[in-house]
This record gives C-alpha cells, structure tokens and sequence, in this order.
C-alpha cells in the first residue's frame, strides 16, 4: 500500500501513525465478533466524523491496533482522545453491562509515526546529504560576518 503525501498552501506531509491502546483491566470484551464488530463500527464513525483514514484496524480480545492517518492540524493525543472517547461512549451506551465499570480504556497508549522511509534513512539523509553550512569568513558577505566589539575586549 503507498500512502500518499498531502499538499496544502504551505505545506508538504503526511499524519499518520499506528496506535494502540488496551481495555482497563485487560478485559477480554472483544474476543465476541458481535463486540468486535460493535467496536470496529464505533472506531468507523469516529473516523468518518472527524476525517481521518484508517489504513488498517484490528481490534483484538483486549486491545486494538490502528494504523490511521490524521487530518494535518490534529495531534496524535487529540487523535488518541477521540478514538478512545467517542468509542468509549458509543459501546457504554449500547452495552448496559458496561456503564458498571469507571473506565473501559486503560489510560496508556502506544503510538509511533508512521510514513514510506524508515528511521535509518531519514537519520542518514540528514547526516550526509545535506552539505556543510560553515562557510569561511572571509566568504561571507559582510552584514553576515560578526563585528568585534572593542568596548568586551
């Protein structure tokens, strides 16, 4: 699958991440496809509302994995925010049995961006293709080079 990068007036990129998060307690709710499904639907119409794409989700017995690219002026905590809210309560809703427990996402998270190169790539692209910006001074156009100041020495 290629992921595309995004234009704007201003701005070249891409927004997206794989995510993970699990169920309070490691509560096994999803290991039933028909809650399965349910979450897999809530996730859906978060995304759709909000524009984000899902690339990819799997939502397992007591977590779920998602591979989502964000709308460019949305952070990865206000995405976490609105997956795990708004599915929060869309299931609490649904399924009475939920409303007994405080919570049903644990507060922790995982996340890491995700794009077409690799950390290793990109590490080397800066480090070796970028040329030196030290110029010797005497290259430097005069309003650039630094004045001595004979009060400081």
């Amino acid at each position: 699958m290629k992921l595309n990068l995004k234009h704007s007036k201003h701005a070249v990129g891409q927004n997206a991440y794989h995510l993970v998060w699990k169920t309070k307690y490691a509560l096994d709710l999803f290991k039933s496809v028909y809650y399965r499904k349910v979450c897999e639907g809530a996730l859906r119409q978060v995304a759709m509302n909000y524009g984000y794409k899902i690339y990819e989700m799997q939502v397992m017995p007591e977590h779920v994995h998602l591979f989502v690219e964000c709308p460019k002026m949305i952070s990865v905590s206000k995405t976490l925010q609105l997956f795990k809210g708004i599915s929060s309560r869309m299931l609490r809703r649904r399924f009475s049995f939920l409303r007994e427990h405080k919570h049903l996402w644990s507060p922790g998270k995982f996340y890491r961006s995700v794009g077409n190169v690799s950390w290793d790539v990109i590490q080397n692209y800066i480090a070796h293709s970028q040329g030196s910006w030290s110029l010797p001074d005497n290259k430097l156009p005069t309003y650039y080079r630094q004045r001595r100041l004979t009060a400081f020495t």
